[in-house]
């Protein structure tokens, strides 16, 4: 890769790497619904003057059943969950269930599954059992129904957007799924507003949210995208939750135990094995 690829890389993991030690700073004085919205209605706003001086919000309105399904799966349901599961979890062991979503992808796809597939989401899996068995024992059924809730709907929204929406404009559909997003949840955030103005490190957590880690980030992701293309830029997915532990233990003192360690190994390990694609052999390629 180039230098500059290399950066917008750098770049990324960093950024996407910051939302799970944000959340958990915000909800910590935050309604959930509350967070949602300010986050996807301030990223919004933000991203809607790039996409409308580019024209990417007008070929939007014939598929609006695909861009509300999209909306749905990547945004407004994840973001709700993973908030209201950190009120519970810690950032890092968040982060590290939610480094499950390739394999769940994998399935998803319904691709051929040989003997390397099947064994990556075998030790995947185990990686995901070591988590939940070792660290998540005591935290309750919820949070890991929020964060398995997460994972599907992470799943979910590339695929709606490959086969629905891979022909039209990237920001467009990110900007538009924000905003919906932020109109659905503005009448449950209203009557969930604090009773005072929350602390300073909340109110900065909701904007690096916002600001960095969404509207920043979508367009450094879409430059990456760009220079070194779709499939390689989610490699991103298997060192953004080592920042967010990282981040998490240093910041919040949050623990690293040897389950976490073990299952995110077992987790990336799998991932890489059951969505990494076969070469083809010889005689068909020829």
């Amino acid at each position: 890769m180039s230098r500059r690829a290399w950066l917008l890389f750098a770049t990324m993991c960093i950024i996407w790497g910051l939302p799970y030690l944000m959340i958990r700073v915000a909800v910590g004085a935050l309604h959930p619904v509350t967070l949602v919205f300010f986050r996807t209605g301030l990223a919004g706003l933000l991203l809607l003057p790039i996409a409308a001086a580019r024209d990417e919000l007008r070929p939007l309105l014939r598929r609006w059943a695909p861009l509300l399904a999209y909306t749905v799966a990547e945004i407004s349901v994840p973001w709700l969950l993973l908030s209201s599961a950190e009120q519970r979890v810690s950032s890092s062991l968040s982060a590290l269930m939610i480094a499950a979503v390739p394999l769940v992808t994998a399935i998803l796809l319904r691709e051929h599954l040989g003997g390397r597939r099947l064994l990556g989401l075998g030790i995947g899996f185990a990686g995901v059992a070591a988590l939940v068995g070792l660290d998540a024992s005591g935290v309750g059924l919820r949070p890991l129904l929020e964060l398995a809730g997460v994972v599907l709907g992470y799943a979910l929204g590339p695929i709606i957007l490959s086969r629905r929406l891979a022909d039209l404009p990237s920001l467009g559909v990110v900007t538009a799924s924000l905003l919906l997003a932020a109109v659905a949840y503005a009448p449950a955030a209203a009557l969930a507003l604090p009773a005072s103005l929350p602390p300073a490190r909340v109110l900065l957590s909701v904007v690096g949210l916002a600001v960095v880690c969404t509207a920043v980030g979508f367009v450094v992701f879409f430059a990456l995208i760009a220079e070194i293309g779709p499939v390689r830029a989610t490699v991103i997915t298997y060192i953004n939750p080592a920042v967010a532990t990282v981040l998490g233990v240093v910041l919040l003192r949050e623990p690293l135990t040897a389950g976490m360690v073990s299952g995110f190994v077992l987790v990336i390990a799998g991932s890489l094995l059951a969505t990494r694609r076969q070469r083809p052999r010889p005689a068909l390629a020829a």
